[in-house]
């Protein structure tokens, strides 16, 4: 079904505009009945996946931040297949009558939901996406083109064959669903494929998704990096703020939520450096800290450890390294993630209600919390079921974006001869 075409992607370009139109004519349960079986496809051939994947990890060093999103295990597959299935309970997007009116000259104008058509994704190092890509689209009546990085070639091939098997099986167009081939060269041909895919969705570092803003003609939405901050306030619980932020930045450090940068109330920097050093040391967390908590990690005795430079805020590290700066109050905060922030995720942990109040209303960003980890940005996690990624921008979706936005307008207008 997949082979790598070489020189032009033209003839699955064809294919997936041909597939718009028959995924259309799938009811919502021929949409759920195949999304069950993509579930149980990924479960029964577990051993095939984790075969396919191991290639993939052979070629990549076990050091590079990447290989954490690359490696799929058995949990990881059971947690891919309850994604499809939470995706196939959801209600279907499509068809909503979003409003109605009737014109004083007799006209009925109706407003509803319908499919974006074809989706192009283009994304690194994570085949999880490939799952998630596809059953969100089957699901909201769209078709895909799917271009992962080369480095999980033999991971995402094996994912979308076990698709294409059960869409034939269900006597659906396979072609629903395509990987695109991972040539570099060829993913022009995708951005200005304007005839043919209706928006593009970049997912990956910054310097993918600015190369797919600054390069395409298709239409695009962001899904941006991840540089989040959590500011721990002077009245913080501090014992809460160290679980908070050890969480944020240990649990996965390989994924966009992550923590990358904390900021300290001047107050408290003694008292929560003390808590959060034995999270830190035991995961082997590198701390770049600014001059005012340097001498504090070190009076720690914590070990690595070095001193930050200026170009050390504001990046996304996707590893366990954490940027440390000691501020005077939250207007500080506030400023310093105005300046720094990729508008992400952004966390503030403190007891005082206005000043969580004040951090909520005034941080510009796609999710922020109080009091709680950022790693909870997550389409599964918000109840979506599963997500593209995380929208940073303010058009057509913001945060994950998942099944509810994977839908445009349109309006139907009947009429009985009215004329203008």
């Amino acid at each position: 079904m997949i082979n790598n075409m070489g020189k032009t992607i033209l003839p699955q370009l064809e294919q997936s505009r041909k597939a718009k139109s028959a995924i259309t004519k799938l009811s919502i349960d021929q949409k759920i009945t195949i999304l069950n079986a993509i579930a149980e496809e990924l479960l029964v051939n577990r051993s095939l996946i984790l075969q396919e994947n191991q290639k993939d990890l052979d070629r990549m060093d076990p050091q590079d931040a990447k290989y954490d999103r690359l490696k799929l295990t058995d949990d990881r597959i059971e947690g891919l297949a309850e994604s499809v299935m939470a995706v196939s309970k959801l209600e279907d997007p499509t068809g909503k009558l979003l409003s109605k009116t009737v014109l004083p000259n007799g006209l009925l104008v109706e407003k509803k939901t319908v499919a974006l058509g074809v989706v192009g994704v283009i994304y690194e190092s994570r085949p999880n996406v490939t799952i998630d890509v596809a059953v969100l689209c089957i699901q909201s009546g769209n078709a895909c083109l799917l271009r992962g990085g080369s480095d999980a070639w033999f991971s995402n091939n094996c994912l979308v064959q076990l698709i294409q098997k059960v869409l034939l099986r269900f006597g659906s167009d396979p072609n629903i669903v395509q990987l695109l081939p991972a040539d570099r060269e060829l993913v022009g041909e995708l951005l200005g494929a304007t005839k043919y895919v209706d928006i593009i969705i970049p997912r990956g570092s910054q310097g993918l998704i600015d190369f797919v803003r600054e390069n395409a003609k298709v239409p695009v939405i962001e899904t941006g990096a991840g540089v989040c901050h959590t500011y721990v306030d002077k009245t913080a619980d501090l014992d809460q703020a160290a679980r908070i932020v050890a969480n944020a930045k240990i649990s996965r450090p390989s994924v966009c939520n992550a923590l990358d940068s904390v900021l300290l109330d001047g107050e408290i920097v003694d008292d929560l450096v003390k808590r959060l050093a034995p999270y830190f040391q035991e995961a082997d967390v590198q701390v770049l800290a600014d001059e005012a908590s340097y001498k504090v990690w070190a009076q720690n005795n914590y070990t690595n450890l070095e001193k930050a430079e200026e170009a050390d805020f504001g990046k996304e590290y996707l590893d366990l390294i954490c940027s440390v700066k000691v501020v005077s109050g939250i207007d500080e905060a506030l400023q310093h993630i105005a300046n720094y922030s990729s508008k992400h995720s952004e966390c503030i942990v403190s007891r005082d209600s206005k000043n969580i109040t004040n951090f909520m209303q005034s941080v510009d960003a796609a999710a922020v919390y109080s009091n709680a980890s950022t790693r909870f940005t997550d389409g599964g996690e918000f109840g979506l079921g599963a997500e593209i990624g995380i929208s940073t921008q303010k058009l057509h979706a913001r945060g994950p974006f998942a099944l509810e936005k994977l839908v445009t307008e349109k309006w139907f207008v009947t009429g009985d001869g009215q004329i203008r």
